[in-house]
């Protein structure tokens, strides 16, 4: 079994152009959140965390390695206009063994989600800022996961 926790980046303010917008106070509380309750989660332990290359993705996955001590890679295909197709292509051919935590944005994260857990194009949830959906699957492929936990903030 395999572990992946998909997280939406904490709250942004306005800016432009996207790509460079910054969390706001309240979301850099959330990224930090976020990480303690990533770094609770032993299925996570030595994770691998790809992030957009979006500033408020960047934030929030610098809070997460900061708490859990992964690894990060920045991922140039998973902003939020992406293919959520090609991303779960790129799931699928991943080996499972090791947990992957993936810091992104909606409506990519949603669709993502939907996606390996229901399997069907149209699915997909509402995310939270800085919220953490968390899949275990023996294959990262559409209809395959199951949706252990999905958490936001205040993380109790």
């Amino acid at each position: 079994m395999g572990w992946l926790a998909v997280v939406r980046h904490g709250e942004a303010g306005p800016g432009h152009p996207d790509r460079e917008r910054r969390l706001t106070p309240r979301g850099e509380r959330e990224a930090r959140g976020a990480g303690r309750w990533l770094a609770a989660r032993p299925e996570l332990q030595g994770a691998m965390v790809w992030a957009s290359p979006y500033d408020r993705a960047q934030q929030t996955a610098q809070a997460v390695v900061e708490a859990t001590r992964c690894d990060l890679e920045t991922v140039d295909t998973i902003t939020p206009d992406d293919d959520v197709d090609a991303l779960v292509e790129r799931l699928t051919g991943r080996e499972v063994s090791r947990p992957l935590i993936i810091v992104s944005h909606m409506p990519l994260v949603g669709a993502l989600v939907g996606r390996l857990v229901e399997g069907s194009p149209g699915a997909g949830i509402a995310f939270p800022t800085a919220g953490i959906a968390l899949l275990e699957a023996d294959v990262w492929a559409a209809g395959c996961a199951t949706s252990r936990v999905f958490v936001g903030p205040p993380y109790a």
